[in-house]
C-alpha cells in the first residue's frame, strides 16, 4: 500500500505521529474514534495564503462550516483572521471562540429571522443576501431594531467549478445567488430602502475546485457587475470571492496559490474596494485524521472486510460523496502483506464505509487505522445515528496535546429527553 507522510503527519520507528506525539500515546488517552488536528499546519496554510495576497487589500475569513470546534477559529483568529458564518450556532460558536463582531460575515441562502436579528443586534460587518425576499425581511427586521444593516448580495455567475454537484454552487441550477440581471435591479433599490446600506457583492462558486479557470472566469463576470454598478453610482466596499480552493486527497495535481494570486490580483487590483476572502477546507482538511481501531476482519466469499469502531456517523464524507480519504495503518509492520479490502463501520446501512477494495496492510483485530484529510468537513457532519457518542477532537501543537472536545457521553445523548408517563 501506499503511505502518504507529510511534515504534519510522519511515520517514526514504523509509528505514526501528528507533530512530535505519537498517535498512540493520545489513542491511550482518549480512546477511539478520535479527531486529531496539528495546529502548524493550521498556521503554516494560514500564513501561505496570506502571503499569497499580500499585494491585495484584503482580508480572510475562516469558513467556520468546515470545521466549527471553537479552538479551531481561535487558532485562525489568533492569526488576524475573521469568521465566515452560516448560521446561529456558527455564529454563537465564532462569538465564544472571541472573534469581534465587525470580523464576521453572515452567509447563508435561507437565514431566519432569528439569524438575522442577531447579526444585526451584534452588529456584524456583514450579511450576505440571496433573494429579494430576504433583502426585505432585512430592511424590516433592521428598520424595528433602528438599525442600518450592511449587506451584500450573493452573485450566481452561472460557471461550471467542474467539482462534485453536490458541493457546486455557483451554476444556475444551483439554488445559491441571484442572476446577474436581478442582483444588478436590486442593488439599484437600494435608495429605497431606509434601513440597508448595500456594501459587498459575493459570489462563491463550489467546493474543492482544483483548477483557477472557474475562478477567472467568474471574477470577470463578478468585476462586470460591479463596473456595471459603479457607473450607475453605486459605490461598494467590498468584493467578496468565497472560498472553494481545493485540496489533494490522493495525489490530485492542485494548482498553487502562487498560481491563483498571479491570475487573480491583477484582475482584483482594477476594483476600487477591499477583496474578501472565505477559505475552509484549504486550511484545515489536511491538518487533521481520525483514528480508527478494527473492531473485526473477515471474509465474505472473495471480498474482505476491515470492520472500524467509527463510522458514516463520525466521517459522512465517503458515504455521501463517494469522497475518497487515504487510510493507512498507525502502526507499521514491516513484511506484512498488503490485502484488498473494504473498510467500513458498525452502523446498520450499507453505506457505512470509508473504502472499497482499497489496497491496505492485512490488519488484526485492536489494531489503528488512521483516515486522512479529515480536518474539514468531519466532525462538523458527524451526528447520533444509531445511538452513537460523537467522537473527541485533539490538538497537537509541537511537543504538546490538548482534548479540545470530550467524547461524548451517554447522558449526553438523552440530557433534553423526559419520559412520556
Amino acid at each position: 500500500m501506499d503511505l502518504i507522510q507529510s511534515p504534519w503527519f510522519s511515520y517514526k520507528k514504523n509509528h505514526l505521529y501528528c507533530g512530535n506525539i505519537p498517535l498512540q500515546d493520545i489513542i491511550n488517552n482518549t480512546g477511539t474514534p478520535v479527531y486529531i488536528y496539528n495546529k502548524q499546519f493550521f498556521q503554516n496554510r494560514y500564513n501561505d495564503f496570506k502571503e499569497a495576497f499580500k499585494k491585495l487589500d484584503n482580508s480572510i475569513f475562516f469558513s467556520v462550516k468546515s470545521n466549527f470546534n471553537i479552538s479551531v477559529i481561535k487558532t485562525f483568529l489568533d492569526l488576524g483572521c475573521g469568521a465566515d458564518v452560516n448560521s446561529q450556532g456558527e455564529m454563537f460558536r465564532a462569538l465564544q471562540a472571541g472573534v469581534k463582531p465587525r470580523n464576521l460575515i453572515l452567509s447563508g441562502v435561507g437565514k431566519t429571522k432569528d439569524e438575522i436579528k442577531m447579526g444585526l443586534e451584534q452588529d456584524i460587518l456583514l450579511l450576505k443576501a440571496e433573494s429579494e425576499e430576504e433583502i426585505l425581511v432585512i430592511n424590516d427586521i433592521a428598520g424595528k431594531l433602528n438599525k442600518i444593516a450592511r449587506v451584500g448580495i450573493r452573485v450566481n455567475p452561472n460557471v461550471d467549478a467542474k467539482t462534485h454537484p453536490y458541493i457546486s454552487t455557483g451554476l444556475m441550477e444551483n439554488k445559491f445567488g441571484l442572476n446577474i440581471d436581478e442582483a444588478v435591479q436590486l442593488f439599484k433599490m437600494g435608495n429605497k430602502l431606509k434601513n440597508i446600506k448595500f456594501t459587498a457583492i459575493d459570489m462563491h462558486i463550489g467546493s474543492q475546485i482544483i483548477s483557477i479557470d472557474p475562478f477567472s472566469e467568474a471574477i470577470d463576470r463578478l468585476s462586470e457587475v460591479y463596473f456595471r454598478l459603479k457607473e450607475s453610482g453605486i459605490k461598494l466596499e467590498h468584493f467578496d470571492i468565497g472560498g472553494g480552493i481545493g485540496v489533494s486527497y490522493k495525489g490530485e495535481k492542485i494548482f498553487s496559490l502562487k498560481d491563483l494570486a498571479s491570475v487573480i490580483i491583477p484582475k482584483l487590483k482594477k476594483l476600487d474596494c477591499k477583496v474578501f476572502f472565505e477559505p475552509g477546507r484549504f486550511l484545515t482538511a489536511n491538518g487533521g485524521i481520525l483514528v480508527s481501531q478494527v473492531l473485526f476482519t473477515k471474509m465474505n466469499y472473495d471480498k474482505n472486510f476491515i470492520i472500524t469502531d467509527a463510522a458514516m456517523n463520525d466521517l459522512l464524507r465517503p458515504s455521501i460523496y463517494n469522497a475518497y480519504h487515504h487510510i493507512q495503518p498507525v502502526n507499521l509492520f514491516p513484511g506484512r502483506e498488503d490485502i484488498n479490502a473494504d473498510i467500513v463501520g458498525p452502523v446498520c446501512e450499507s453505506g457505512d464505509f470509508f473504502a472499497k477494495d482499497r489496497v491496505i496492510s492485512k490488519m488484526n483485530r485492536e489494531e489503528y487505522l488512521a483516515i486522512l484529510s479529515c480536518g474539514s468537513y468531519g466532525m462538523v457532519m458527524s451526528s447520533n445515528y444509531n445511538g452513537r457518542r460523537r467522537p473527541p477532537e485533539v490538538m497537537v501543537d509541537n511537543n504538546n496535546f490538548n482534548i479540545i472536545r470530550s467524547r461524548e457521553t451517554y447522558e449526553h445523548l438523552i440530557w433534553d429527553e423526559k419520559l412520556n408517563n
